[in-house]
């Protein structure tokens, strides 16, 4: 009982950590998302059968719950990608104003043939 109440408190304070997450504060957010996942697996790990009625009907909403935590995880990291490649390009336009000349390909070349 008391391992899949842990299990489902763990993941409300998951889902309410993600759910307030903004840019400003995206490292402590990943910080905290980390460590909570962390215990959240070391009381998934504590959980075992036989399960009571309060304990199944917790596991449905822990289950629910999941899935919510789910879209939200998945937002964040698409969310982390974005802007990794909005930095990526922001550099690269920023190395092509500093030294326009850097990558011109030197491939073509021309000989005289007239001796």
């Amino acid at each position: 009982m008391e391992a899949v109440k842990k299990f489902h408190d763990l993941t409300e304070q998951l889902l309410a950590v993600l759910e307030q997450s903004s840019k400003e504060k995206r490292d402590e957010t990943i910080g905290l998302v980390h460590e909570l996942l962390s215990k959240r697996d070391e009381a998934l790990a504590n959980i075992s059968p036989p399960f009571s009625a309060e304990d199944t009907v917790i596991g449905r909403n822990t289950v629910a719950l999941n899935k919510r935590l789910t879209r939200l995880m998945d937002a964040e990291k698409t969310a982390i990608q974005r802007d990794l490649k909005q930095l990526s390009m922001k550099k690269e336009s920023s190395d092509k104003y500093v030294n326009p000349y850097q990558n011109i390909m030197g491939d073509g070349m021309f000989y005289d043939k007239k001796n």
